[in-house]
């Protein structure tokens, strides 16, 4: 299995209500957190990988779908609250909300 796919999968394990973090997902696959990034940036299938689950590890939301504010920061967002993340000052309390992969 390639890393890219492995850090996909891994992705889709993170359930609704809950977020991970780059550095997390890192740790979760072997590979880097820059690494995860760059996979999150060129995945093909967001609604099968759901990538705006994957926030810094500060617990600041940014990045989605290649850009670094504005309008797609403002979808990953909605797509955050829809699924029931609270985001205060762009930023999410990772301490009820963060995903532990076993």
């Amino acid at each position: 299995m390639s890393k890219s796919l492995e850090v996909l999968e891994l992705l889709r394990k993170v359930p609704k209500g809950k977020i991970t973090t780059y550095g997390s997902l890192a740790r979760a696959a072997k590979t880097s957190p820059r690494a995860v990034g760059q996979i999150m940036r060129q995945n093909p299938f967001p609604d099968k990988y759901p990538c705006y689950k994957v926030i810094a590890s500060s617990g600041k939301v940014h990045g989605y779908a290649g850009c670094m504010k504005g309008k797609h920061v403002e979808k990953k967002i909605r797509l955050l609250k829809k699924d029931g993340i609270g985001i205060r000052n762009g930023r999410i309390d990772l301490s009820y909300c963060l995903h532990k992969f076993e």
